[in-house]
């Protein structure tokens, strides 16, 4: 089922790979009020994990992030996203390969596309990354919520979360790409 999200002030969606990689850093921010585990992008209405990871429905991984403007902008948000991701790689994030792991900014309306692009073009020139960014800036589309059991998987599963997180590669990335030297 799709959820409606109008009442909340702030919509945010990203697509990052492993959408349990990516609910932690957006809920342990200052201003936003939930993050939501899905699926967008793809062709098919109310899909499964499982038809998702199987391929050929087109949707993405991805979290939709309720926040208060207010509080928060949506250009941290932007930059919360790219930090946890190698907006490198065009076939997956790091040990998650295939359609649905690729990265995305979904926008909502116009302000958060002109952001979102401005976004890319500024890591681009960054010369932060050898490799050109591949991350697409799509229009949102419809969002189905994962099923329960990935609703902060983080908080339910907390070691095999942990492990999970350090096997995948993609903390080492994170303190490589992002963290400043010690």
């Amino acid at each position: 089922m799709e959820r409606e999200l109008k009442s909340v002030p702030g919509v945010a969606t990203f697509a990052g790979g492993c959408f349990w990689c990516m609910a932690p850093p957006f809920l342990n921010h200052p201003g936003v009020a939930e993050v939501i585990s899905g699926y967008t992008g793809g062709h098919l209405e109310n899909p499964s994990y499982e038809t998702v990871c199987s391929g050929g429905s087109g949707h993405y991984e991805a979290v939709q992030v309720l926040y208060d403007p207010a509080q928060v902008s949506y250009e941290a948000l932007l930059q919360i996203f790219w930090q946890q991701i190698d907006p490198t790689d065009a076939g997956g994030q790091f040990y998650d390969r295939g359609e649905s792991y690729r990265t995305a900014i979904f926008y909502h309306d116009e302000a958060q596309k002109s952001a979102a692009l401005a976004s890319v073009k500024q890591l681009a020139g960054s010369g932060r990354f050898k490799s050109a960014v591949v991350t697409k800036v799509l229009p949102a589309e419809a969002f189905y919520p994962a099923e329960d059991y990935h609703q902060r998987y983080h908080e339910k599963n907390p070691l095999h979360y942990k492990s999970y997180r350090l096997a995948s590669g993609r903390d080492a990335f994170i303190r490589h790409y992002w963290k400043p030297p010690q």
